[in-house]
């Protein structure tokens, strides 16, 4: 078991370690971007990566505070489905209502890797093959997706 400090320690490394590893693919765009911290440009709409002690994961967060208008994205984004599972090569959870930690309801649109520990530095390389390509083709889905968000701004 690791200390609450060990513990951020190693997730903070994993994250770096991700980052570097990244950092030299450009965007769809052809522009350099921060792939850890992926900015849709859309409020309240991120993409998500999350490595923890038993799993690994990707997903569109919908975190808009008003549900109404959460729902409107979430639509927006099914409108989307057909493309974003080409892009993909597979069918992710979509998720109309998820609960986070501390009660606040989100939508999400995701895929998880089981059976994986942020914690083993031996499970890293398999984290990070499944993390690369999802969040490349993320990438690639929202150059052609995100002006029909638009008129949601």
């Amino acid at each position: 078991m690791f200390t609450r400090e060990e513990a951020s320690r190693i997730r903070q490394e994993f994250w770096t370690t991700f980052g570097k590893y990244m950092r030299p693919i450009a965007a769809a765009e052809s522009i350099r971007v921060n792939w850890v911290n992926y900015h849709t440009g859309l409020k309240d709409v991120y993409f998500r990566m999350d490595a923890g002690k038993n799993f690994a994961s990707v997903c569109i967060s919908i975190e808009q505070a008003d549900a109404g208008v959460r729902e409107l994205y979430f639509d927006q984004f099914n409108e989307f489905r057909t493309l974003l599972q080409m892009t993909l090569n597979e069918e992710w959870l979509w998720e109309k209502e998820f609960c986070l930690p501390g009660g606040v309801v989100v939508s999400r649109i995701g895929k998880q890797l089981e059976g994986v520990s942020v914690f083993n530095k031996n499970d890293w390389p398999e984290i990070i093959a499944f993390l690369k390509p999802r969040i490349i083709a993320l990438d690639s889905f929202w150059e052609n997706a995100k002006y029909s968000f638009d008129a949601l701004r």
